[in-house]
């Protein structure tokens, strides 16, 4: 793991902030900026002890690699990488919790592309999901462009990376969690699927949609009824059509 990353933009950087302030090394500014919001950044990191460097434009522009800074960027340490571990630990918390929602997970399949990711993440922290699981392997890490997309739900949803997917679902399945799975050739839509209780929703990847291993460890397979001409949506816009489904029903 490298001891540092840079994360951009003046939403993620508030954010990241605003959480995790211990994971600052330096601030990088736009020299001259002084909007509300690049200020109040400014003057909480400085509260936190960290350095703040301000920088012209091609500088800043340059630093960033083509990335679109909004006048600041920083440097951190990298986030705690979360696994089968913390995932057992989530479940068993929601379990002690009882008054609390229970467990709504959003399973990940190979979503490769990172501003798919961070599209996610974001509809994920919105519906208040309580954890976002991926396989470690052909699926997209949380880099600078999933944090900017996310606009700060990467460092509030747990994202949690696991070796084998089929056999953390088979875990889950055993924890009394329901998984319901995405596949275009079911003939169940999202309006006759109940989402009420323990669930994980299962999202394949751009174009493939879930892999044969993974539609089979699904407990029900349903689709998003398409009234076009269109036959798919993209998996982040998708996404957030389902996860916005199980929090319309869990608030009838």
């Amino acid at each position: 793991m490298s001891k540092s990353e840079l994360i951009f933009g003046l939403h993620t950087v508030e954010a990241v902030l605003q959480r995790q302030p211990e994971r600052f090394i330096e601030i990088y500014a736009l020299k001259g900026r002084q909007d509300d919001r690049l200020v109040n950044i400014i003057n909480a990191g400085r509260q936190h002890g960290i350095s703040v460097q301000f920088m012209a434009r091609k500088v800043l522009d340059n630093k960033a690699d083509d990335e679109r800074h909004q006048g600041v960027m920083a440097k951190v340490k990298p986030a705690a990488t979360l696994n089968e571990t913390d995932l057992a630990d989530l479940i068993t918390k929601s379990k002690d919790e009882k008054s609390k929602a229970p467990p709504f997970l959003l399973i990940l399949d190979g979503v490769t592309d990172p501003h798919n990711l961070g599209a996610c993440m974001r509809s994920a922290d919105a519906a208040g999901v309580t954890a976002i699981v991926v396989p470690k392997d052909n699926a997209s890490k949380i880099t600078s462009t999933v944090q900017k997309v996310a606009c700060g739900a990467a460092d509030t949803v747990p994202f949690i990376q696991v070796t084998n997917l089929a056999r953390t679902m088979r875990f889950l399945q055993d924890e009394g969690v329901w998984i319901i799975g995405t596949a275009g050739e079911t003939d169940k839509n999202l309006y006759q699927t109940e989402f009420k209780g323990p669930i994980a929703l299962a999202m394949g990847a751009e174009g493939s949609g879930l892999r044969r291993l993974t539609k089979e460890h699904c407990d029900e397979l349903i689709k998003i009824p398409m009234a076009g001409s269109v036959s798919s949506l993209n998996v982040s816009v998708a996404t957030g059509v389902c996860l916005f489904e199980v929090i319309r029903q869990r608030q009838l």
